[in-house]
């Protein structure tokens, strides 16, 4: 066999496979968009009656004790690991 002929068809099986890959990752693609079209479209999440809360705090107060816990976890891990 011919050093070219060879090369001619490593490249015409690489295209192939190459070529099968994007077919089936387009596919792929496709099918999960459509899935979650269908799914949002006939299957919608319910939406509660009421917003949960805990024990009747506001939003803010609660992201005022999320920013008090994350600054005093900053503060305790840079005084354990100083340099």
């Amino acid at each position: 066999m011919q050093d070219t002929q060879l090369l001619n068809e490593g490249f015409a099986l690489m295209g192939l496979g190459m070529g099968f890959v994007f077919v089936f990752l387009t596919v792929l693609v496709i099918t999960t968009t459509l899935m979650s079209w269908v799914i949002g479209r006939y299957f919608p999440e319910p939406v509660p009656a009421h917003p949960s809360s805990t024990s009747g705090r506001s939003a803010a107060a609660r992201d005022d004790d999320v920013m008090a816990a994350i600054s005093a976890a900053v503060h305790r891990h840079r005084r354990r690991h100083r340099r």
